[in-house]
């Protein structure tokens, strides 16, 4: 488990939206499931959710259409909005925060941190999960990968976000539930506390977290934020 206190003093911390601010995957999973049932994908199998963490969690717009359109990345891409769409009704029913969210959003207020959310979701997704949770008013930016040049993997979002914000990769960590999410964060030069919300431990440590917890409330993430105040009180 790597230490944080060499960020000391903390300026700001990034947010992932699915998975780390909310567990969303199940509603995704739902969405998908049906639709590619009409559709007869899998022979008119519904997909397993091994399948769908495996082939669609997390991915690009573009490597999901092509999954379900191979070579027709236009018609493809009709079905992913239609299923993002499907996911934002089923999300204002039925959202809910990760355990110990509300916790970490006062402590990172009562630091007066900068504060952004970054995301390879689409900009309707992340901007009805983020109000659905009560956080409009929290994040000074909303960074999306589509709006970038390069969507995570690429760090290319979080360095976004840390101009947007003006503050630096040697005073910021990010919080991210997905392996390329945490190597999006890693090479933008940020130490990345990984969500074990639903992906396999195995997979998330192979991207180089500095450290996994398993949501808000993980005594690992408050004891290493404990050493992060000491260090910036000398």
């Amino acid at each position: 488990m790597s230490s944080l206190t060499s960020l000391a003093p903390l300026e700001a911390v990034l947010f992932d939206v699915d998975g780390t601010l909310c567990d969303s995957d199940p509603l995704h999973y739902y969405a998908l499931r049906e639709m590619l049932q009409e559709l007869g994908f899998n022979g008119g199998a519904p997909i397993t959710e091994e399948f769908f963490v495996e082939t669609f969690s997390g991915k690009h717009s573009d490597d999901t259409a092509l999954v379900v359109f191979p070579g027709d990345l236009e018609r493809g891409l009709k079905f992913v909005e239609d299923k993002e769409a499907m996911f934002r009704r089923l999300a204002s029913e039925q959202l809910n925060p990760l355990k110990g969210l509300d916790k970490v959003r006062k402590w990172v207020e009562n630091h007066g941190l900068k504060r952004a959310a970054v995301t390879n979701a689409p900009r309707k997704n992340a901007e009805l999960i983020i109000s659905k949770l009560g956080l409009t008013d929290f994040f000074d930016a909303v960074i999306i990968g589509d709006e970038c040049e390069h969507a995570k993997p690429h760090p290319e979002p979080y360095l976004k976000a840390l101009e947007v914000l003006k503050a630096s990769k040697d005073h910021a960590f990010v919080f991210e539930d997905f392996a390329s999410g945490i190597k999006a964060g890693v090479a933008a030069g940020m130490p990345v506390i990984g969500l074990a919300t639903r992906n396999p431990e195995n997979l998330l440590m192979e991207a180089k977290p500095a450290f996994l917890i398993k949501d808000y409330e993980d005594s690992k993430l408050w004891a290493a934020l404990e050493e992060l105040d000491k260090a910036g009180a000398r």
